[in-house]
């Protein structure tokens, strides 16, 4: 009697997934400060505003930064009026040095004298080159006086939403460079439309994960409202104290509402091979 063998079904293994938890980070944001000192006279924009770049932001007084202007004003005014007078002068001991070296030739005037009107026109060409130099150093002030009175209105360097306000009317804010704390900035900017997932996961992982996987996210703020995102980068280094390794994930179509900050639970299905599962 024949033998009924009966074939047994192929299992494929089932997929499994990484998970991980990490927060919704602004891909650009910073923290705005004053260029000088100066003291505030006018704060343009609240906390929660969307600015454009190169809106104002805050509005610093320094009578200094005024009065300085004004010096480099006059002092270029002084510089061409005497760059003008010594290329007058340099153009007249041009036409009497000529003149001399006709006269020499003629025999009209001695060596002394054509050498001493050489002499003068060698001196007055120097005294044009310096009222050149003195007109560029003037210049150079005067566009520094003119940036440092610029810089009393601090302008947005790009578009964004205000997300934090440290400064009010009355307030003497310090120069950036003395500005040692990140507390004495005037405000913090962020690009609500540049937001990524830094999230952690198991350094286990490490081997399956590569950018361009996708998998899913779910912010505590919006449970209910998952969305897909894709694996840019994983960190060149691994945490020591928690074994986790960090991912920048890149946002599909998320809920509109996000926020920096909020916190995200991710998950990225891999199946046996190591690939993405569909």
């Amino acid at each position: 009697m024949a033998e009924n063998h009966v074939s047994s079904p192929i299992v494929s293994s089932p997929a499994r997934e990484i998970t991980g938890s990490g927060f919704v980070i602004p891909e650009q944001g910073t923290r705005v400060f004053s260029k000088y000192e100066g003291r505030v006279v006018r704060v343009a924009v609240e906390a929660g505003d969307l600015v454009t770049r190169g809106q104002a932001l805050v509005v610093l007084e320094d009578r200094d930064a005024r009065f300085g202007l004004e010096q480099a004003q006059a002092a270029k005014t002084a510089a061409d009026l005497q760059e003008v007078a010594r290329r007058i002068d340099l153009v007249q001991s041009e036409t009497e040095r000529d003149r001399m070296e006709r006269l020499f030739v003629s025999d009209a005037v001695s060596r002394q004298v054509l050498d001493l009107a050489r002499v003068r026109q060698q001196q007055a060409e120097n005294a044009a080159a310096q009222g050149r130099q003195s007109v560029e150093s003037a210049d150079i002030s005067l566009r520094m006086a003119q940036d440092r009175l610029d810089e009393q209105t601090v302008s947005a360097p790009f578009a964004g939403v205000v997300t934090g306000l440290s400064v009010h009317v009355g307030d003497t804010v310090l120069a950036r460079a003395d500005s040692v704390r990140e507390d004495q900035s005037l405000l913090t900017l962020t690009d609500m439309d540049r937001l990524a997932i830094d999230a952690d996961v198991a350094e286990a992982n490490i081997a399956t994960l590569k950018p361009g996987l996708v998998g899913e996210a779910v912010l505590d703020a919006f449970p209910d409202q998952p969305f897909r995102v894709a694996i840019r980068r994983l960190a060149p280094v691994a945490s020591v104290e928690k074994g986790t390794v960090t991912l920048r994930l890149d946002l599909i179509d998320p809920p509109k509402g996000l926020r920096p900050n909020m916190a995200a639970r991710i998950r990225i299905p891999i199946t046996p091979a190591g690939d993405i599962a569909q």
